[in-house]
């Protein structure tokens, strides 16, 4: 398949004339170096993704850089035996969008070694609608289950309930087997997460408490939200359940103590999905495509967006608008 010699990206600079993004034309030689080049098909919108694109948190380290933490597509080119034109690839986090461009991009330059083959069992459009959310779910559940997580331990809640990785969570777990608490400050979204999967749908009050213990309510979790709901979830797990930590949606703070851990032997792990190694990479992909792949993906994926729409999606994501999953189409 011949390269075009200019195609569209949405890049982000940061320089003298400021911060900004947007549409701009460029060349493969452009992107940062890699062995395979892709012709992307979809990519997503996550929480980092738009804290990227609008400067509102620091993600990139260089500058100018392609957006966007995930993609999936062709194969047009390849250095790398491993893979060979025509074939289909994903690849989320990886350092897309924070040292190297990343998926925004009509096509993309990437690293063989980060460069995932499509799983049987999931097309490029499921993929992206899982990508780095999807990913991060299923990555703390695997945490969870590495460390004896089980359904006979109780519900597990999650916190963020309506956003991408929660709604994936949802689904995940409950696919699992688990039985899932969805906690969420958006009421009146209670229909959709009860459609997802999710036995009980919990106010933020549920996850109000600041005592260091409180009565034992959930086997654990995934909090994606961090601050007081993080420490309250602790408090109310049951013992040697586990809590995943994901996000940071609410506060980056954790004021807390020892008493969940030292009392009730209660695990806090944490959950960094952009430069997991290959191997569970691999393995998280594996589950994602098979006994743990969401039933409701078309569900979860509210929305559709093309590069020209990423700064409303942007914008809405940041002021708490944002529904599942957002999944960005190229033509």
């Amino acid at each position: 398949m011949a390269i075009p010699g200019s195609f569209n990206a949405f890049r982000i600079h940061n320089d003298a004339a400021g911060y900004r993004s947007g549409l701009e034309r460029l060349t493969l030689d452009d992107l940062s170096p890699g062995e395979i080049v892709v012709k992307v098909a979809f990519s997503s919108v996550n929480f980092k993704d738009a804290l990227a694109g609008t400067g509102k948190g620091r993600i990139l380290r260089e500058f100018p850089l392609v957006g966007g933490i995930d993609l999936a597509g062709h194969v047009v080119s390849s250095a790398d035996p491993r893979f060979r034109e025509g074939d289909e690839v994903l690849v989320t986090g990886s350092g897309l969008s924070e040292t190297r461009d990343g998926g925004y991009s009509e096509y993309a330059r990437i690293e063989a070694k980060w460069a995932i083959a499509l799983p049987i069992g999931l097309s490029l459009r499921e993929s992206m609608i899982l990508g780095t959310a999807g990913f991060t779910a299923a990555l703390a559940l695997l945490r969870m289950e590495e460390n004896r997580q089980a359904p006979a331990l109780g519900p597990l809640a999650v916190t963020g309930a309506t956003g991408g990785v929660g709604s994936l969570a949802i689904d995940i777990f409950s696919r699992a087997g688990y039985t899932v608490h969805a906690v969420t400050g958006k009421a009146e979204q209670a229909g959709y997460l009860q459609s997802l999967g999710a036995a009980e749908v919990l106010g933020r009050d549920a996850l109000a408490t600041t005592r260091p213990l409180e009565s034992v309510r959930f086997g654990g979790g995934l909090d994606n939200v961090g601050g007081p709901m993080l420490a309250s979830l602790l408090a109310q797990t049951r013992p040697y359940g586990n809590v995943a930590s994901a996000g940071l949606a609410a506060s980056p703070e954790l004021a807390t103590t020892v008493m969940p851990h030292i009392i009730r032997g209660v695990s806090l792990l944490g959950v960094a999905s952009a430069g997991t190694a290959r191997d569970i990479r691999e393995e998280v992909w594996r589950r994602l495509a098979s006994d743990w792949k969401p039933r409701h993906l078309d569900r979860i994926c509210t929305r559709e967006t093309t590069l020209e729409g990423l700064p409303e999606v942007f914008d809405a994501m940041l002021a708490g608008g944002s529904l599942g999953r957002t999944l960005v189409t190229f033509p």
